[in-house]
């Protein structure tokens, strides 16, 4: 018989590639999500019944522990971004993941895999990687054998970073940016799911992993890498934190006083802070190398899903091959 694994926030960005590589594997998935009619494309991920979007507060003992009936293992890759209002940073990340591992242990669940992020630090100034260091804390005190992962800022597909900024460049010829001289390593998001995947299959030790690509940059030349993938001149200008804090304070202002109309997707106070940080992976933990998984580099992924904002989008390649003609 099939076994049964519980995907909180399965839809998202990185657990859609986590419920697909795990449903290729032959399991039975729920996907816990607070709007299951809006995650219909996790269906299609396996044969019919075999994934299915399932409605779920993470916020309630007895939401939480109905997702968990039968289930051999849990994954919770739930996180927001969302800093006041019922599903909070501390709601979320911290309360949110306790609840989860804390009932995952009851019920008698076999492995559990959370979701953190590199940077987490109780320590932090930023609330979001406050947040999400006393979520592992709650899920490790509830659940010690728990396989925590820690990825850098993930891209892919349908990504809100690399698609983020891509989208920034059509507003004009200025691209500014906080934090340019911030050092990242992008990781492929498949490249986590397969490392929470063999976590759920029992392939790996327990402990902390961090994740990261095989490039470090600094935010400056991951945008200058993408304007060079996206084929567009803009004047990238990397401002000061305190100009930075500035925007956020505006930006955030405008949302709530919008009661939510306006939604801050360019930077808030809270970015501004983590963004003093570099978000790489450390010297002495454990990664990908442990997992005997070789990660995928950008430039590899890049072009296949960020044609769309060139000039002329899916036919730039070809007018660029006609000016060259043209030229001869």
């Amino acid at each position: 018989m099939s076994k049964i694994v519980t995907i909180f926030g399965g839809s998202g960005f990185l657990g859609r590639y986590i419920a697909r590589r795990l449903a290729s594997q032959g399991w039975r998935i729920r996907v816990a999500v607070r709007h299951p009619n809006e995650a219909m494309h996790v269906k299609p991920y396996g044969a019919v019944g075999q994934v299915e979007p399932v409605l779920c507060n993470i916020r309630n003992d007895t939401s939480v522990r109905e997702m968990m009936q039968g289930a051999d293992a849990v994954v919770n890759c739930v996180g927001t971004f969302d800093i006041s209002g019922k599903n909070n940073f501390d709601a979320v990340q911290h309360e949110g993941a306790g609840r989860v591992a804390r009932i995952a242990a009851e019920m008698g669940v076999s492995r559990l895999v959370h979701v953190s992020a590199i940077g987490a630090d109780k320590n932090s100034k930023s609330e979001y990687l406050r947040s999400k260091a006393l979520g592992e804390e709650a899920v490790l005190q509830a659940f010690p054998s728990a396989v925590i992962l820690r990825p850098s800022v993930m891209f892919g597909t349908e990504d809100g970073f690399f698609n983020r900024f891509a989208a920034m460049t059509r507003w004009g010829p200025i691209l500014p940016l906080v934090g340019g001289n911030t050092l990242f390593q992008p990781v492929f998001v498949d490249d986590v799911a397969q490392a929470a995947a063999m976590a759920v299959e029992g392939n790996t030790e327990s402990g902390v992993y961090e994740l990261g690509g095989p490039e470090t940059r600094t935010l400056d030349a991951l945008i200058e890498q993408l304007l060079d993938t996206i084929n567009r001149r803009r004047l990238v200008i990397n401002l000061p934190f305190w100009a930075g804090r500035i925007m956020g304070f505006v930006l955030d202002m405008t949302q709530k006083i919008s009661l939510g109309i306006f939604k801050n997707t360019i930077v808030t106070r809270d970015q501004v802070k983590a963004l003093r940080v570099d978000n790489v992976v450390s010297q002495d933990a454990k990664s990908f190398a442990d997992l005997g998984i070789e990660p995928v580099a950008l430039g590899a992924v890049l072009p296949g899903y960020l044609w769309r904002f060139r000039p002329s989008g899916q036919y730039d390649a070809i007018k660029q091959s006609a000016k060259n003609l043209g030229g001869n």
